[in-house]
């Protein structure tokens, strides 16, 4: 189940660094060409994109990472003369 888990992570770390990206190109072009600014609003957007994608891949990858050290560190089951 804890596999399970670091899958859905892992899906929502691509989730995380790509549309960040393509939301922002996307909405660029969309200014120059509804407002008629110039190719710099493009550089503007792939700018703020790539800050957006890669602060989401840092912070996914520190959970990530947190998730790992914890299915290492499984304990092993009390029995039944341990429990409190």
């Amino acid at each position: 189940m804890k596999n399970l888990h670091l899958v859905a992570w892992l899906t929502q770390l691509g989730f995380s660094t790509a549309v960040p990206l393509a939301g922002f190109i996307l909405l660029a072009v969309w200014l120059r060409n509804r407002f008629g600014w110039g190719n710099w609003v493009l550089f503007v957007g792939i700018g703020l994109g790539l800050i957006s994608a890669v602060d989401g891949f840092v912070r996914n990858l520190k959970v990530l990472s947190r998730l790992g050290k914890d299915t290492k560190e499984e304990k092993q089951p009390l029995s039944f003369t341990e429990h409190d």
